[in-house]
């Protein structure tokens, strides 16, 4: 259960007091930090730290859990060469039992200051993982600072001050949120510099300024010269032509900056940085920070339609975070370092309420077109109108449960339920959005929610933290309702079926018809996936492999399981195309659909008695309601 259910110990005291982050560090001492990623083609980084110490055992962190990550997701199997000295002279030490991230060094009298090198192995093969997966190619790498780095026990992160270099193969430039040193007096101009020195700040800041690299990289402003506070978005691409997009792409995202400032009336920035690396070679994700993003997507996702279509949506999600996650943030995941665990009940809110937000902010500011959109809507309430994992689990669990599961593999993933707190909470959120357009006869919305819970005042970095009484609190200021009630129903209830409350009293109903959409069709553009999970309920790839099942539907009623593989439809060698034309067959015939399925190395005969064709979904109008949805997603 959820922190509204259960009285716990908080980690953080202050759960309602501001709480400015320290840019510059204080009350702690100051660790140098160099960072040698010359070597970067190779995969592999070396880092020098020098930690003030004094004689006797000092105790070292590696950061384990990550900010954004939400689980103890540092990379500490891909830390090597480790080696401390001090006055030349090397220092033993030994990894902590009982925690393998912490590591005890033993320092003679004497000395005041201890040298720590350390080499970061980069994973050289796709292994799934947020700043722990792969950063870097022959032509670019993305610093993520957790994975270079070791801290003194005893201090808060935003107690550590952290003064940076990194040096960068020769002709690579960067892009960054962190500022250079105060000697560097033109942070462009040295944009070009093969090795760059960044003012001192807390480790808390230092690890939230991911850095991109590469030798292809593109600056494009986003704001007008002089507008205060400015953002840019930072490319680099593993080739030129990359970074070559069509100018609409670009006035998209200068639409989404002005659009999420009129949503939320401020900004909790000194100045941002979109980081999008486009390359094929990374782990592709999206991890939020204050002033920037680290968002990695196809190296040709600007420059291909299908391709904008399939990454639209995540540079607006990770920049609603800048308000909704970094500014304001759960109380119990405002932890004081990387080594205490933090607790996710409130994912919902986090990571549930940014999907929302930055879906309307997406169609708002141009990037999706209102038809796309509603696209992406219905696949959402399509997919969890068809969890059948939901009749064990609640919505409230895929959240509390997010530090052990968020890796699980792909089979039997519906079953065992997703991180359903992404998308359910897009249908959840647009429910309370209409409820109190509804109860407010248009006269307010979620965007004053915005206002009220993200707004002013406007301001560098800091944290501020809620309970679920906040969020409770803060709606009813909006339109007094039964909120408690609202949020306790939905996160406990095991449907049936997808909470549709929202999408419904926007005036639209999720529908069915043998047609793809335009997102259905960029999904499949490469022809490597067979969506087939709202006809039979199998997800699968072009050579056949089962990937999941929706248990209760045919193909799992008739025995297929994850793992196994069709190698023939009605006698004849499975295809993409011959299984879609027997579904299309079966429609109109009485017979039933016969496949040969391998289970590691045995083969049989199944027989899938369907007859409802293929299925898409689609948002219909229902002309008896007003259109919400329309003006959801129309331009402020």
């Amino acid at each position: 259960m959820g922190s509204q259910f259960v009285l716990r110990k908080r980690l953080c005291v202050a759960i309602y007091l501001l709480l400015p982050l320290s840019l510059f560090g204080a009350n702690g001492p100051l660790v140098t930090l160099a960072v040698d990623a010359s070597e970067a083609p190779r995969k592999i980084f070396h880092a020098e730290l020098r930690i003030p110490a004094k004689p006797g055992t000092l105790t070292l962190y590696y950061p384990k859990w990550i900010p954004g990550e939400h689980g103890p997701t540092g990379p500490i199997t891909d830390l090597t060469g480790l080696k401390f000295t001090a006055s030349g002279k090397t220092l033993l030490w030994r990894r902590d039992l009982l925690d393998g991230f912490t590591f005890h060094v033993e320092v003679p009298a004497g000395e005041n200051e201890v040298t720590a090198n350390l080499d970061y192995a980069s994973p050289a093969s796709y292994e799934p993982g947020y700043s722990a997966g792969m950063a870097a190619t022959e032509k670019l790498y993305i610093v993520n600072w957790n994975t270079l780095l070791l801290y003194p026990a005893g201090y808060g992160s935003d107690q550590l001050t952290y003064s940076a270099s990194l040096r960068l193969p020769a002709g690579w430039k960067y892009g960054t949120s962190l500022h250079v040193s105060d000697h560097v007096s033109d942070q462009v101009s040295n944009r070009n510099s093969n090795e760059i020195h960044f003012a001192p700040v807390s480790l808390t800041m230092l690890v939230d300024g991911p850095v991109i690299s590469g030798e292809y990289v593109k600056v494009v402003p986003l704001t007008p010269v002089g507008e205060d506070p400015p953002a840019e978005l930072d490319l680099a691409a593993d080739s030129p032509a990359a970074l070559d997009a069509p100018e609409e792409v670009w006035e998209h995202y200068r639409n989404l900056v002005k659009q999420a400032g009129i949503l939320f009336g401020a900004r909790h920035y000194r100045d941002y940085h979109f980081l999008l690396t486009l390359s094929d070679h990374v782990a592709h994700f999206g991890l939020e920070h204050h002033e920037s993003n680290d968002s990695r997507v196809e190296e040709r996702a600007l420059i291909e339609e299908d391709s904008r279509k399939m990454s639209a949506g995540l540079l607006p999600h990770e920049y609603v975070h800048s308000w909704n996650g970094k500014y304001r943030r759960p109380a119990d995941l405002a932890t004081p370092d990387y080594e205490q665990p933090m607790q996710t009940d409130l994912l919902w809110v986090y990571e549930g309420l940014t999907s929302y937000l930055g879906d309307m902010l997406t169609a708002r500011s141009g990037e999706r077109t209102p038809a796309l959109a509603r696209e992406a809507l219905a696949q959402i309430a399509a997919d969890l109108d068809h969890r059948s994992g939901r009749v064990w689990r609640n919505l409230q669990d895929t959240a509390d449960g997010v530090p052990n599961l968020q890796e699980a593999p792909r089979g039997w993933e519906d079953y065992r339920r997703p991180l359903d707190y992404y998308d359910e909470d897009v249908l959840n959120w647009l429910w309370a959005d209409v409820i109190i357009r509804q109860q407010t006869k248009g006269a307010k919305s979620l965007d004053d929610f915005c206002k009220l819970f993200h707004g002013a005042p406007s301001g560098p970095p800091m944290v501020k933290t809620y309970t679920f009484d906040d969020v409770v609190s803060t709606l009813n200021q909006i339109s007094p309702y039964d909120w408690r009630g609202f949020w306790t129903e939905r996160l406990t209830n095991h449907g049936p079926g997808a909470p549709l409350g929202g999408v419904e009293g926007s005036g639209w109903k999720l529908a069915y018809d043998d047609t793809p959409s335009e997102l259905n069709r960029a999904e499949d553009r490469d022809g490597k996936n067979i969506n087939a999970q709202y006809s039979v309920g199998l997800f699968l790839g072009s050579d056949g492999v089962i990937r999941d099942t929706v248990e209760g539907m045919v193909a799992a009623k008739a025995g297929i399981g994850p793992g196994m593989k069709i190698v023939a439809v009605n006698g004849r060698r499975f295809s993409s195309d011959v299984w879609r034309d027997a579904l299309r067959a079966a429609k109109t015939s009485p017979l039933a659909i016969e496949l040969i399925v391998e289970n590691t190395d045995y083969f049989r005969v199944v027989k899938l008695d369907y007859h409802g064709g293929e299925k898409y979904p689609h948002l219909m109008r229902d002309e008896s309601k007003p259109d919400l949805l329309t003006e959801i997603y129309r331009a402020k």
